[in-house]
């Protein structure tokens, strides 16, 4: 019989939500300017998990903080050895958060995310649900005159367990680190290397690296901050797999 833990969901989206209206509420309480909103919308692709759009917010509460959200479309397109995005049941992030500034040209953002879906509640074996799986994580921006770089952390973690008796949830460890110097305003160019471990789930026996990327990266960026274009690609280090290649584009508003 498949498990269907009601409180803990529920107690998962209150505190959720709670998160949220206290940030929004501290967001309102400052006073209006035309700047403190910020957006930015990227597509990307890579040979694991395919074509998905990704979005991001934020809204100053002091000159150095903001709360933020941010969403993933993860069923864009066809993923790696997990199959397709649509057998992911339409698999999706959205998350919020609050990021400040640790030094100049140094933010942290804090963040936790819930997926919809089938990947993490039932390997991909059950019905796509609401509460699939939470996602708490963590970015390091580094954006300075000379310099970028972002390290990311992020724990897939199944929230429900609609399994079947001879499956497992899953869960990842997610990862990357990248560093890069601004040769212009236009052009920069760095290295790239990002982690992906299935770590079990409920079969932690079952850990394995899905892939483990590295390789050199080149953007291009418009001098007004608005566009990039951003391509990395490299070796795979995990035995049996060859390269590989992300292309990423966004807006920013």
């Amino acid at each position: 019989m498949r498990k269907f833990n009601i409180p803990t969901l529920l107690k998962s989206f209150i505190a959720i939500s709670l998160f949220f209206v206290f940030a929004v509420s501290t967001a309102s309480a400052q006073s209006e300017t035309d700047d403190k909103f910020s957006y930015t919308i990227t597509v990307n692709s890579d040979q694991f998990f395919g074509f998905y759009p990704f979005f991001a917010g934020s809204y100053a509460v002091s000159e150095t903080s903001a709360f933020t959200f941010y969403g993933i479309l993860w069923s864009g397109g066809t993923g790696g050895n997990q199959g397709s995005g649509g057998g992911w049941g339409n698999w999706t992030e959205f998350g919020v958060g609050y990021s400040f500034d640790a030094a100049e040209g140094l933010s942290i953002n804090p963040q936790i995310g819930v997926t919809g879906g089938n990947l993490l509640s039932s390997g991909t074996a059950g019905p796509g649900v609401f509460g699939d799986g939470l996602v708490p994580n963590l970015t390091i921006g580094l954006d300075k005159a000379k310099t970028e770089g972002e390290i990311y952390f992020g724990l897939y973690t199944p929230l429900r367990d609609l399994a079947p008796a001879d499956g497992t949830t899953l869960a990842y460890i997610h990862y990357w680190a990248n560093f890069g110097v601004k040769a212009s305003d236009f052009f920069s160019l760095g290295l790239h290397y990002e982690h992906l471990i299935n770590s079990g789930g409920s079969n932690v026996a079952e850990s394995t690296d899905v892939y483990q990327w590295f390789g050199p990266y080149i953007q291009f960026s418009d001098p007004n901050g608005m566009a990039f274009a951003r391509l990395s690609a490299g070796g795979d280090l995990v035995e049996g797999n060859d390269s590989f290649f992300k292309v990423t584009t966004g807006l920013s508003f």
